[in-house]
């Protein structure tokens, strides 16, 4: 399995570190050594450690502890998986988990939010991607693993989760408590916001994403479509077929993505190929800090063959693979083994997707928020005549009244469908 996941599983910390007395009759230059007596000294320190060390440790303990150090040294996204935590990643792409949904990786000790899922209480709660988690129920996150933050804040549904959390506009630290969820599997959501012009938001990247998108594209398709907004805001990834699938869905033919690694079988060229269901109506892509990996590929490919223009903010920069391999006894391993490259040789690797034009997030203007709170109504009056049909009957917001609300709220919306409107038909582009 190989995935494009800006989160998942990234560990942070040595098993064996400096600063004790050297054992007499093992230094020696690491470059004359060969792997017998590079597993020499490792079995001499764990016979040491097992021997001498204040605590009585298992060895299955230290030995998950060296593996984890060795691969933690190589990159922030190569790390080793427990049968618990190799489970856990199974189940976050294909099955039902509890959680408060969020992504979050690792960046010179401390733990970072790539991007909340959404409708997912993380989401909810006003999580935004660059925010730092200081702390999970109390306990420091300071150099603590991805995958050990992930055990402790995914737990069972309508169990709290307190988090102390430092927004990147903000000088103090906030506590925010979270009841876990379970986090919703579907990717993808569409709403029409003018007549032919369809908003179609992909929140992540799994199993389900193509099909899912499909769906949504003949749906749209009845209603008439003349322009598609593609919004991978926030979405931090996932599969790798399906970022190559999602592609080629809006693609006839050409690199979607290549990779590059040292092996000669983890070098690929994926390509798109023409298919009845092809959608060539115009297209604007929305990005942001939080679009990561899956995201890029897609971004990355419909710039390249001017199939799209880009509107946002640079995305996040997660530009290498990884391999998910199992082990005998049910752990698992997750390897980066590549690099991956646009279609026109670019890596994305901690350099991100630039936009077409930069759009930066604005949210509305505080003033006219605190006025409109401030704002005295009837029901605020003292001796106020009570509504006696309050909550019969009640008219539910309409799809009209849905798309206003979004258009009203998101600037980086309201600019895309001004441009996609405007854009030439893709036969005129070429």
């Amino acid at each position: 399995m190989t995935l494009w996941t800006a989160t998942l599983l990234t560990l942070g910390v040595l098993a064996f570190s400096g600063g004790a007395a050297l054992v007499p009759g093992t230094v020696g230059a690491a470059g004359e050594e060969g792997k017998y007596d590079s597993l020499k000294r490792f079995s001499q320190v764990l016979d040491l450690v097992e021997r001498y060390y204040v605590r009585d440790v298992p060895r299955k303990d230290l030995i998950n502890g060296a593996v984890k150090g060795m691969l933690q040294g190589l990159d922030p996204h190569s790390t080793f998986l427990s049968v618990e935590e190799f489970k856990e990643m199974q189940e976050s792409t294909s099955g039902e988990f509890f959680g408060i949904g969020i992504e979050i990786s690792s960046e010179n000790g401390q733990l970072v939010v790539v991007a909340p899922i959404e409708d997912t209480p993380a989401h909810k709660a006003g999580l935004k991607s660059g925010d730092i988690i200081l702390a999970v129920d109390g306990v420091p996150t300071q150099d603590m693993t991805t995958q050990e933050a992930v055990s402790r804040i995914r737990g069972a549904k309508g169990t709290e989760v307190e988090l102390s959390i430092l927004h990147r506009d903000a000088k103090a630290p906030e506590v925010v408590r979270l009841v876990r969820d379970a986090i919703p599997l579907i990717s993808v959501k569409s709403k029409m916001l003018e007549d032919g012009y369809h908003w179609v938001r992909l929140t992540r990247f799994s199993e389900r994403t193509t099909g899912e998108l499909v769906d949504a594209l003949k749906e749209a398709n009845k209603k008439g479509m003349k322009g598609i907004i593609l919004d991978l805001r926030n979405n931090p990834g996932g599969l790798l077929d399906q970022a190559v699938s999602v592609s080629d869905t809006f693609l006839k033919d050409g690199v979607i993505v290549s990779i590059r690694g040292r092996m000669e079988d983890a070098s690929r060229e994926y390509r798109a190929k023409a298919q009845p269901g092809d959608v060539s109506v115009p297209m604007v892509v929305l990005v942001n800090a939080g679009s990561a990996s899956a995201s890029e590929i897609v971004a990355g490919a419909l710039r390249d063959h001017n199939r799209a223009l880009i509107l946002g903010e640079r995305t996040f920069g997660k530009g290498s693979v990884q391999n998910v391999i199992p082990l005998s006894d049910g752990a698992g391993l997750k390897l980066t083994v590549a690099l991956y490259y646009t279609p026109n040789g670019r890596s994305i690797q901690a350099e991100g997707v630039d936009p077409d034009f930069e759009v930066p997030f604005e949210l509305p203007r505080e003033e006219e928020k605190a006025h409109r709170l401030n704002m005295v109504r009837e029901k605020d009056l003292n001796r106020h005549i009570e509504n006696g049909t309050s909550g019969k009957d009640a008219r539910p917001a309409s799809r009209a009244d849905d798309v206003k609300q979004a258009l009203e709220k998101d600037n980086q919306l309201r600019m895309a469908l001004q441009f996609v409107k405007r854009l030439p038909r893709l036969k005129d582009i070429q």
